[in-house]
């Protein structure tokens, strides 16, 4: 199938895949990674016109961004035709040694620069402050983003869990091409305040974890599923959690049944609905799931062949309702604008 194309923001558009990848699992997080199988998935992602790549320096650390840009590097198309973004702002030692947020100038300018060189690019297309720092005015985190874009380092700025009125400010220094934030049928909350934003300043969401961080899936029916070394084990993700799980578990039931009736998976059920939110007020959306296996890689894809229609979505937001999720979206929210 041909994945189609869609413009994220209006200030400073750019044009990606529909659908993307998020590269972080390949690298830390969820279980342990296989090189050699990521730049698989990468090659067939490309391949199957899935051109929207996302990684982060702090991811590894350091060692996502080297493994894309080798495996963009090494691909048959190469570096034309990929939208490759990162972000910077989670500082981390090469030990993995949590440093904390740093919105400063300064460092936005070093960050960006050790970015090129691991991803072995000369231009980033899309570059993130991964998180808010709250000690640093956002317009002279942004004003710095916005020299690097005047020296030809970055093509497009975005942001990423920031608030709206963060948002708002930021775009007032440098047109903000994407807001990257957590949106699936399981985390709809910022359709209250920050959406509204988007649509009114012509801002794109790329939206991370759509399939909420594999829940969605239906491929995991127990804790015992998850590998030892997998973060979603820890406190740091309530909803995997004792009853919330099995709470969690239950709505995800509903979810299949819709999809068995539709002959798709629940986790292309779940990504068809993300897809059929773009253009929605204007607001271009891209989901980018994540992945380290071909074979989900390719189901995932097979979500853009999905068309639902009003009585489908209405079905799945009485099926999933926005409040019925049951744990936060990460067990620590300090990180996180508001």
């Amino acid at each position: 199938m041909t994945i189609p194309r869609t413009t994220l923001g209006t200030a400073a558009p750019l044009t990606v895949s529909a659908q993307g990848l998020g590269c972080m699992g390949m690298s830390e997080f969820y279980g342990t990674g296989d090189e050699a199988e990521a730049t698989r998935v990468i090659h067939r992602a490309l391949g199957l016109g899935v051109t929207f790549l996302d990684t982060a320096d702090m991811y590894g650390p350091f060692t996502n961004e080297r493994l894309v840009g080798a495996a963009i590097a090494s691909s048959a198309q190469g570096r034309d035709g990929v939208q490759l973004a990162t972000k910077f702002g989670n500082e981390r030692l090469p030990d993995g040694t949590r440093v904390g947020i740093n919105g400063r100038p300064d460092y936005v300018h070093r960050a960006c620069d050790a970015s090129l060189e691991r991803l072995g690019v000369d231009v980033i297309d899309l570059y993130y402050q991964h998180r808010v720092d709250p000690t640093v005015p956002i317009e002279e985190t942004v004003g710095a983003m916005a020299e690097l874009v005047a020296a030809g380092k970055v093509r497009h700025l975005g942001l990423s869990e920031a608030a709206a009125d963060t948002v708002r400010r930021a775009h007032a220094v440098h047109p903000i091409t994407a807001l990257q934030t957590e949106y699936s049928l399981f985390s709809r909350d910022l359709e209250d305040d920050i959406w509204p934003v988007l649509a009114e300043l012509g801002i794109g969401l790329v939206s991370y974890s759509p399939l909420g961080r594999g829940l969605l899936t239906g491929a995991i029916t127990a804790e015992s599923d998850l590998a030892a070394d997998d973060s979603r084990r820890t406190a740091y993700f309530p909803r995997f959690q004792g009853e919330a799980l099995d709470a969690n578990l239950a709505l995800v039931a509903r979810v299949r049944a819709i999809a068995d009736r539709l002959g798709a998976t629940p986790g292309q059920l779940a990504l068809a609905w993300v897809l059929a939110r773009s253009g929605r007020d204007g607001v271009g959306v891209a989901p980018i799931p994540g992945t380290k296996r071909t074979a989900y890689l390719e189901e995932n894809v097979g979500a853009g062949a999905l068309r639902l229609d009003d009585d489908v979505l209405a079905e799945l937001e009485t099926a999933v309702p926005r409040d019925a999720v049951v744990g936060g979206r990460y067990g620590d929210m300090s990180s996180i604008d508001a």
